[in-house]
């Protein structure tokens, strides 16, 4: 019995020490793509330490919209951004071309 306590919490430990490390790359990365990537894996560990703390409707929530919701957003927001960079037009539709008045 003493085995198993001792494993949870250094499991616990490994969990907090990675979201702290996480949060630090998170924030000092330089590249976007990577620190949304960092930014979706950083919700879903913080999910994981919500079930552990006996708290599963906090850590579906986190879940859902912590690392998906957001980081979907994130992610189309980059793709604006990419292409507004590189002066493509912002929305994916052609231009309507003029009709004549025949």
């Amino acid at each position: 019995m003493e085995t198993l306590t001792v494993l949870i919490w250094g499991f616990d430990l490994v969990l907090g020490i990675g979201l702290i490390c996480l949060a630090w790359w998170t924030l000092f990365c330089a590249d976007l793509f990577k620190a949304i990537v960092l930014f979706i894996t950083f919700g879903l560990l913080m999910a994981l330490l919500w079930v552990r703390l006996e708290a599963p409707d906090v850590a579906l929530a986190e879940a859902a919209i912590g690392a998906g919701l957001t980081g979907a957003l994130l992610m189309a927001a980059l793709a604006r951004l990419q292409n507004a960079s590189r002066g493509d037009s912002p929305n994916n539709s052609p231009e309507p071309s003029e009709k004549s008045n025949d």
